[in-house]
């Protein structure tokens, strides 16, 4: 019994517990601090998705239908979409929704338009800032968005 509780305490291994809790406690310090960054990060590119959603929406209801297209065949007329159309519609839209205050550095990414003509195609960019972490990444982490909407007409 004497030598069980000499083992016990064996002064040469005091405070080895605590350097433990210490280097858990920091790995589970970093853990939590990925995971906000990353959440924070993704939770940023559904609201920019959600605006260019949005905005492709109202770009593909700014349509045209050519008058006089199509021959004796020809029974419904086909919408058009211009891709001066889509650009102007998408920032008529993020105007309107304030979206600039919403999102640092937004912008049209020049891949926006109509590139069959019916669809319109909205690509945004934005930079999201982690809420912990921004020493790391100054300059944030751009983020990228595409939506597209079809311009149908239906009875």
């Amino acid at each position: 019994m004497r030598q069980l509780q000499a083992q016990w305490n064996d002064p040469a291994e005091d405070g080895q517990v605590g350097v433990l809790v210490i280097g858990y406690l920091l790995i589970s310090l970093l853990v939590v601090t990925v995971v906000l960054a990353v959440s924070a990060v993704y939770i940023e590119h559904k609201k920019l998705l959600s605006a260019a959603d949005g905005a492709a929406l109202a770009a593909a209801d700014n349509y045209s239908i050519p008058v006089g297209t199509g021959g004796a065949g020809a029974t419904t007329p086909l919408p058009v979409l211009q891709d001066s159309g889509v650009e102007e519609s998408t920032a008529g839209y993020l105007a309107a929704t304030g979206a600039d205050a919403r999102f640092e550095q937004l912008t049209i990414d020049p891949a926006t338009g109509a590139p069959d003509g019916r669809t319109a195609r909205v690509v945004l960019t934005a930079v999201a800032r982690p809420p912990i972490g921004n020493f790391l990444v100054p300059a944030g982490i751009p983020i990228t968005v595409q939506a597209d909407a079809r311009a149908e007409l239906t009875r």
